[in-house]
């Protein structure tokens, strides 16, 4: 075959296979586009927000499932001094923009560091360093959502099939939020809190009936990603539906607020976030008054 045939039909080749491959809907790409000019300006660097357990907690790196044959590799923590088969209540951890980088599996261990078996998904498989490469991975997985969807099945899988949590929460932030959500929309049955932390939010009614578990919902009041009118609509129509609800909006943060790799971080916001988390979780996970 002529080296002008190979380049014609490996043209084609590739021409079918983009005509074959999902394509991102308008409101998914207007979000892409909120979230780009959400964190134009930033950089996952530390930034002294960085907090230890509360007790000494182990951790490793794991594979938890796979998705169309490929691993899927987390992390995991737990109470360093939690007796062998102590079934711990567990909470599934969802990146935000840049991956599961080194500041989320500090957020792991802090959770575990609360008495949870708590496992870091990752949902990009691999880690952003610029917000064009951050937005290109977040571009994929709202390409392919299902994919998404099977990884975090094979995720709350781990922590209850295979490392008998009792009870289960999911946790998550920017990114993370709004696949939080998700979670609990599509996996009622499995998870029993759900925090979501500035993600992107829902406000269909009948998908918002699919929600079984209680949410916690933390914003800043001056996120232009997440605009405020979008989360009372939601709040509004998970309350008419009589579901279990709690939003708090802070004055002052945008978006990003609790992130501690960022430049977004507002101390006084994300710590009292932190609390509300850890109290609503000990409420519905561990059943403390």
């Amino acid at each position: 075959m002529t080296t002008r045939r190979l380049a014609l039909v490996a043209a084609l080749a590739l021409a079918a296979c983009a005509s074959r491959a999902p394509a991102p809907t308008a409101a998914d790409r207007g979000h892409l586009d909120a979230m780009s000019r959400a964190h134009a300006h930033e950089t996952p660097t530390a930034n002294g927000a960085e907090r230890p357990p509360r007790q000494e907690v182990r951790a490793e790196e794991v594979t938890y499932g796979t998705v169309d044959g490929r691993p899927l590799h987390g992390y995991y923590a737990r109470p360093a001094h939690a007796a062998a088969g102590e079934r711990l209540p567990g909470v599934v951890v969802i990146h935000e923009w840049w991956g599961l980088n080194d500041n989320v599996r500090m957020m792991t261990r802090r959770l575990a560091g609360e008495g949870y078996q708590a496992l870091a998904v990752d949902l990009y498989g691999s880690v952003a360093t610029t917000p064009e490469q951050a937005r290109a991975l977040m571009g994929e997985v709202m390409a392919a959502p299902d994919r998404g969807v099977t990884n975090l099945e094979a995720a709350t899988a781990f922590l209850q099939d295979s490392h008998g949590a009792p009870r289960l929460g999911v946790v998550g932030w920017c990114f993370g939020g709004g696949w939080s959500l998700q979670t609990a929309l599509r996996m009622p049955a499995r998870i029993d809190a759900a925090v979501m932390f500035y993600g992107r939010v829902v406000t269909d009614r009948a998908q918002l009936g699919a929600l079984d578990a209680p949410l916690l919902g933390l914003f800043g009041e001056d996120d232009t990603g997440i605009p405020m009118a979008g989360v009372r609509e939601m709040e509004s129509a998970l309350r008419e539906l009589g579901k279990d609800v709690t939003v708090q909006v802070y004055p002052g943060a945008g978006h990003a607020f609790a992130n501690p790799s960022g430049q977004s971080y507002r101390p006084e916001a994300a710590e009292d976030a932190w609390r509300r988390v850890t109290a609503f979780f000990a409420r519905h996970l561990q059943g403390a008054s």
